[in-house]
């Protein structure tokens, strides 16, 4: 019974410190909620953009707008961000990178990566 008096009365979740790891999962599972989120509005967008060239006009001048090209490069780095972090945790699954030293650069590696491709995103838009 003396080790209860440790345990944490108050379980303040603003000052518990993950290793960046934990977040990368973190990130991963809110990535994916949001993807699944977004997908009936990106099939009721592409459905509205096959119906005919005026809708097509109309939605490509949307995305064109400083509001349309943020939202795109916020949707592409919510891809980026859990595909290269399902793709870590996938070689993790096989125990590629699991040291603890191996499993922090792939952590860093998949924040730096998505970084990458909204960037390279940013300049071709």
């Amino acid at each position: 019974m003396a080790n209860n008096k440790k345990r944490p009365v108050d379980l303040n979740l603003f000052k518990i410190r993950l290793p960046v790891s934990g977040i990368v999962s973190i990130v991963h599972r809110v990535t994916g909620v949001l993807l699944v989120l977004l997908l009936p509005f990106s099939i009721y967008m592409l459905q509205r953009s096959l119906q005919d060239p005026a809708a097509f006009r109309d939605i490509a001048a949307r995305l064109g707008t400083p509001a349309g090209r943020f939202a795109l490069l916020i949707i592409v780095w919510v891809l980026a961000q859990h595909f290269f972090s399902g793709i870590r945790h996938l070689l993790l699954d096989i125990d590629v990178g699991i040291e603890i030293v191996a499993a922090r650069r792939g952590a860093w590696l998949t924040f730096a990566a998505s970084l990458l491709v909204v960037v390279l995103t940013g300049v071709y838009l």
